[in-house]
């Protein structure tokens, strides 16, 4: 009995998104229902080489199947200048709940993008008009690729407006999707008029502005990791209508982290948690409903769903490496 090993190549093989968000919007409903176990993430900081280390242990049962792992990832900015390799390093141990056997150890870098723009697709799904056909992006980076990717398999875009100030990226963009969708870079005006609308910054002063967001746009709030980021500014959260995927997470470190801190919104305005859409416990969107933001922090349920969907793919196809890492086969 061997342990999978998957390198960022199969992971993106075998992380279909249409499967991935199923799985995802699984994870959700089962986070509602209570039938998960996530410890919250938990740190080493090492300023000594400008880097910590980040731990994202979970359990989650659908009823379909169940499913647990941890994802061990870094944030190390340094590294692409001083030692050629990326700032974030992620790597997933995908575990049978039952026997604790480790099924597989994958790369946790592309996963990660894979679940998180699976995240927005659920979102998006929810709560973005039902004909919703034009997508805004706010960034060019490489999440905003993902977003695409993702939100298109629950809408049927066809016009695609980037926007970032790096000329180059929003070229890049372009090229790389012109066949495919009407796509053009454009103002951040330009990317939130449009039916939904995906920021993908690191920004900490706010950039979208509510004059820049179409009266019935749903937004995927994605670049706020971390405590003082904020891509939106608080008019545009105080008109909306807020999901978040965690509270903990999202008023710690969420798109309405800055807002939520200095009182500007309280627990009356987050409208509940995307689980709550997906078990029916709350509605989506309705006629009546305007903007729509969707505060999106990432947990580790997504990384154990998206895991599930690689593995049983993988190991189905026979892709990866057997490593017989226990010795259990003497």
């Amino acid at each position: 009995m061997n342990t999978l090993v998957l390198d960022s190549d199969d992971v993106d093989e075998y992380a279909r998104l249409a499967d991935v968000i199923d799985a995802v919007e699984g994870a959700f409903g089962a986070f509602e229902r209570g039938d998960t176990q996530m410890p919250v993430k938990s740190y080493i900081d090492l300023p000594q080489y400008n880097g910590d280390f980040r731990s994202m242990p979970a359990y989650l049962d659908t009823g379909e199947w169940d499913a647990a792992g941890l994802k061990w990832v870094n944030v190390h900015p340094d590294n692409p200048e001083d030692h050629d390799l990326p700032t974030v390093l992620g790597t997933m141990i995908y575990s049978d709940p039952e026997t604790a056997f480790p099924l597989a150890i994958m790369d946790g870098t592309t996963l990660t993008m894979k679940r998180t723009g699976a995240a927005a697709a659920v979102a998006t799904d929810y709560l973005a008009v039902e004909n919703a056909s034009s997508l805004g992006l706010v960034g060019a980076g490489v999440q905003s690729y993902m977003q695409l990717e993702a939100i298109s398999e629950v809408r049927p875009i066809e016009e695609v407006v980037v926007s970032d100030p790096d000329e180059e990226r929003v070229e890049q963009f372009v090229e790389t999707y012109e066949d495919q969708f009407d796509v053009r870079g454009g103002s951040i005006a330009d990317a939130g008029s449009c039916d939904v609308l995906s920021t993908v910054t690191p920004v900490e002063d706010p950039i979208v502005d509510l004059e820049d967001v179409g009266e019935h746009t749903h937004i995927n709030a994605i670049g706020a990791d971390a405590e003082g980021k904020h891509e939106l500014a608080d008019a545009v959260l105080e008109a909306a209508r807020i999901v978040i995927d965690d509270h903990e997470q999202c008023t710690h470190s969420g798109e309405i982290n800055v807002p939520y801190g200095e009182g500007v919104l309280t627990d009356a305005d987050i409208y509940g948690e995307i689980g709550e859409l997906v078990v029916g416990a709350k509605d989506g969107r309705s006629d009546e409903t305007g903007i729509t933001v969707f505060d999106s922090t990432g947990l580790a349920i997504q990384d154990v769903a998206a895991a599930h969907v690689v593995y049983k793919q993988a190991s189905a196809d026979g892709a990866g490496y057997g490593l017989d890492l226990v010795g259990v086969d003497g």
